[in-house]
């Protein structure tokens, strides 16, 4: 069977997630001077804590309207939660998210990542994403493919969907159906797609019940369609299933 796309999840399948850095307190101190020019109102965890009630809140109203993975749109958590970023410009709002978000955890990209990205583009295979994200999430993505000589350009963005464009997330079904009417817009069946994911319920099991192929990235497993990076190269070339690009 013939794979025409592959569509990645982001964290945890192209972006390894790690703890915060050791300074993260010390960092948002100084990114909160850095901006507003004063020493903080809110430690980290507080700040934190204000955006984790508002998202609460906003899950329950989407979810009694009949939403059952609801996404929120983080700049506007961000803004109720920390009024001061309100009268600041779009840019400086957004690179202020951008560092509070490298102050929570640590990413890079995933060994063996590049090199299967690389093959894939060398291959002519049109790649796409289908990510629970937030706007600095495609920062980070930027910054980690940057690392390796490849950019998002790499990814078609009319096969990207990222939840925060659409007020929903995986696992909701919409996801991949959404998904699935771009590609026969496109051209491409549903059974010549390949979603990689590290999660079963969340990339896996949706995208199996469009008809997808789909590849779990679970680096200890046996299984003939899961694995790491390297056995998914090596069975996309092995197997048969990745169609020559066409001269």
């Amino acid at each position: 069977m013939n794979i025409r796309v592959v569509i990645f999840d982001v964290y945890k399948t192209l972006l390894e997630v790690g703890p915060p850095p050791v300074d993260a307190d010390a960092g948002w101190t100084r990114l909160w001077r850095e901006q507003f020019g004063e020493p903080a109102r809110l430690s980290l965890p507080e700040f934190g804590d204000a955006c984790a009630q508002i998202i609460v809140r906003e899950h329950a109203i989407a979810r009694r309207a009949g939403i059952s993975f609801p996404e929120i749109f983080w700049p506007m958590v961000a803004i109720e939660a920390l009024p001061e970023l309100a009268p600041l410009s779009a840019p400086r709002r957004d690179y202020f998210l951008f560092r509070h978000a490298q102050l929570v955890r640590t990413l890079r990209l995933i060994p063996g990542a590049a090199a299967t990205l690389r093959f894939l583009v060398d291959a002519g295979v049109p790649l796409g994403i289908a990510s629970n994200a937030q706007p600095y999430t495609l920062r980070e993505l930027d910054a980690a493919l940057a690392e390796t000589g490849l950019g998002r350009a790499v990814f078609d963005p009319a096969l990207c969907f990222w939840s925060f464009d659409h007020g929903f997330s995986k696992p909701d079904p919409h996801v991949f159906r959404l998904l699935t009417a771009r590609l026969c817009a496109a051209g491409i069946a549903n059974t010549e797609a390949l979603m990689v994911g590290d999660r079963l319920d969340n990339d896996i099991a949706p995208a199996r019940v469009q008809g997808w192929q789909t590849w779990h990235l679970a680096p200890d497993s046996i299984n003939a369609t899961s694995g790491d990076w390297s056995r998914l190269q090596h069975w996309l070339t092995a197997s048969g299933t990745l169609r020559e690009p066409e001269p």
